[in-house]
């Protein structure tokens, strides 16, 4: 008999955007990827993605409404399990910002996370969601990322500062971590510190090591151009980053640099007939880490978030309202989402 997955659930995301119509595609075109996969959201949204990437003549893949998790495991290939939650509201026009689809999207993300905090569920892939939309039904958080960390603190009892989180952003190339994420620049800047980098050195350290089963080999990116040039560009690197590569080496941590951001990424991008010098690179702010992952194609690039009691990856992507209901989004990073959680449940 063959053993029964790990259950992983896949949150709907903003049902006005592209990501119940991956979510249809990839239980239709490759449910081998998806199977021990439920979908957490609204059963006539998820039949109304169905229906938009229908080919012609063909029939919208099947929905099943699940009653419990447990019940997808009975579910049959190219079949969409949903198990729906109460009060979520229905299909929302595609394309359009609105409470309802913030707050459709933020409730399925939360039942997903407190269901892996339980042990319900082995871990949560989330399909995209819209930041204004999240504000506008009243969320007073950045995105995903933090939603689920104020989450996993108020489960544990600790204050939000004692559960701290990082984004990965991961494709088969190059992986990053960002020592801030969804803040200003100016924040940004703010924000690295040596504890800061420090702190993401140890994260960083600690999620790969599992990941790769080895101790992983972590390149530091500066802040400034040149990794400030000895100074002469500013102090940063001198006074701070390099400062806290010391203190990690000092753990045993193969962590080297602050190198110059500019040549950093392309030193760790493992690539055909080059094989990366680098594990990962910790980056000082958002974009300078995922502007080179998502150079490379957001098709195949996978956000993780690192730091949480509980598996939690993304599609590299955002819900895309532009296209939402054409039945043309690329379902690709979805697909390495999933299989990315299921890597990281080992």
């Amino acid at each position: 008999m063959t053993a029964a997955l790990p259950l992983i659930a896949i949150t709907q995301g903003d049902p006005a955007g592209i990501g119940p119509e991956t979510i249809a595609q990839v239980f239709r075109d490759t449910p081998d990827v998806v199977r021990g996969c439920l979908v957490v959201g609204d059963v006539a949204t998820l039949r109304r993605a169905a229906a938009c990437i229908a080919r012609p003549g063909e029939t919208p893949l099947p929905v099943a409404c699940l009653g419990a998790p447990h019940e997808a495991a009975q579910v049959p290939p190219r079949c969409l399990p949903v198990l729906p939650l109460p009060g979520l509201p229905g299909p929302q026009p595609w394309g359009q910002v609105s409470a309802e689809a913030g707050r459709a999207a933020a409730e399925c993300v939360l039942w997903a996370a407190r269901a892996a905090l339980r042990g319900e569920i082995a871990a949560l892939v989330t399909a995209p969601l819209h930041k204004e939309a999240l504000a506008a039904a009243g969320y007073d958080v950045p995105g995903h990322t933090e939603l689920l960390q104020a989450e996993a603190a108020a489960h544990a009892g600790v204050p939000l500062a004692e559960m701290p989180v990082r984004m990965m952003l991961a494709n088969p190339e190059l992986r990053t971590v960002l020592v801030s994420i969804h803040v200003s620049l100016r924040e940004a800047l703010d924000a690295v510190t040596f504890a800061r980098v420090l702190q993401t050195l140890d994260i960083t350290h600690h999620a790969l090591h599992r990941l790769l089963g080895r101790v992983p080999r972590i390149a530091v990116a500066g802040l400034n151009p040149h990794a400030g040039e000895g100074g002469r560009f500013g102090r940063e690197e001198i006074e701070i980053i390099g400062p806290a590569v010391q203190a990690a080496r000092a753990q045993g941590w193969d962590v080297h640099g602050p190198f110059a951001p500019d040549t950093v990424f392309m030193r760790a991008r493992h690539a055909p007939g080059h094989p990366g010098e680098f594990d990962v690179v910790v980056a000082m702010y958002h974009d300078q880490g995922l502007i080179p992952v998502k150079y490379l194609g957001v098709d195949q690039g996978v956000n993780v978030t690192l730091g949480l009691p509980l598996v939690r990856t993304s599609p590299d992507h955002g819900t895309a309202f532009d296209i939402a209901g054409c039945g043309v989004a690329d379902a690709s990073s979805l697909r390495q989402a999933v299989a990315m959680a299921r890597s990281l449940l080992g």
